[in-house]
């Protein structure tokens, strides 16, 4: 698509080199890789990932998402994934543009234009892959475009973010977000106990405690968790410890035992034994293997 080539064309202007790069709009960012790369965790925020050149994948428990040029994706609550950039080189990097999504706003739209935004679909994952459209595409453009001019951005960047965001109300991913907008949904009280846990990961808590946070049963709080996140409530938070853990391997040095420690393990044996699990190889292992390959720690 004609749009696709002219925002590669930007974002790389904006992102001369490897690794991802904040602008003068709080919510966007661009993501750029001359190379494919080794699977990395990290927790993808409520976001829209537009894809201008190169192909990522995603693994969310057991789902895994491609999305590239024609395919966008768009998270609506805190997930912890395994990405990948699976195609990219030095002559056509890897190029994504991230657009944080407004809570707030998404709210406003669907408030004012409630006839046009309708909600059918039963809860499902908080991840999903939708078809990019040119009006998208433009939308994107003109947003990247403004950031050559400041007095531009201040006034336009707010209504091009919601131009983008009522592409997506208004396409598949449109009953997800306007769940996720909603505090008093099953997703919303959803996103709220997930909003505890990445806060009090290391901390001891049951599933009976989170239900109550959440203001359900706990049969229910664990069925609707799992819908969402295609986790269960400790999994998920297993998945945080580990990912914070092998952070603090990486970047402050931290020996195994005492990162399993600071994220909440009493038992190095079970640190590493799911550790393997979720990474594919003992903690010391693997941060060898990640020094040796430059790979930088996950966000």
């Amino acid at each position: 698509m004609r749009n696709t080539r002219h925002l590669s064309d930007l974002i790389a202007r904006h992102a001369p080199g490897d690794g991802t790069h904040c602008t003068a709009l709080p919510r966007l960012r661009f993501i750029r890789s001359g190379k494919p790369t080794l699977p990395m965790p990290a927790i993808y925020t409520p976001s829209l990932c537009l894809v201008a050149q190169g192909e990522k994948e995603a693994q969310l428990a057991t789902r895994r998402f491609r999305y590239d040029p024609a395919n966008f994706l768009v998270a609506a609550v805190d997930l912890p994934v395994i990405g990948a950039v699976t195609r990219a080189s030095a002559e056509e990097p890897y190029l994504c543009l991230v657009l944080d999504l407004d809570r707030t706003a998404l709210a406003e739209l669907i408030t004012a234009h409630a006839d046009a935004v309708r909600d059918s679909a039963p809860l499902d994952l908080g991840l999903m892959l939708g078809q990019s459209t040119q009006d998208m595409l433009d939308a994107a453009c003109r947003l990247v475009t403004l950031l050559d001019n400041e007095a531009d951005v201040a006034a336009l960047a707010p209504l091009i973010e919601r131009e983008l965001m009522w592409r997506l109300l208004r396409g598949p991913a449109g009953p997800m977000l306007r769940r996720m907008a909603a505090a008093d949904t099953r997703l919303g009280r959803i996103d709220q106990a997930i909003a505890w846990l990445r806060d009090h990961f290391a901390e001891p808590v049951s599933v009976e405690q989170l239900a109550e946070r959440a203001g359900m049963s706990a049969s229910a709080f664990h069925e609707h968790f799992r819908a969402v996140t295609g986790l269960s409530p400790l999994r998920y938070r297993a998945q945080i410890r580990l990912q914070e853990a092998r952070r603090l391997m990486l970047t402050e040095g931290l020996e195994a035992a005492n990162a399993g420690f600071e994220v909440g393990y009493n038992s190095p044996s079970q640190f590493s034994r799911e550790y393997g699990q979720v990474f594919g190889l003992p903690p010391a292992r693997d941060v060898t293997r990640l020094r040796e390959a430059g790979t930088p720690a996950a966000a």
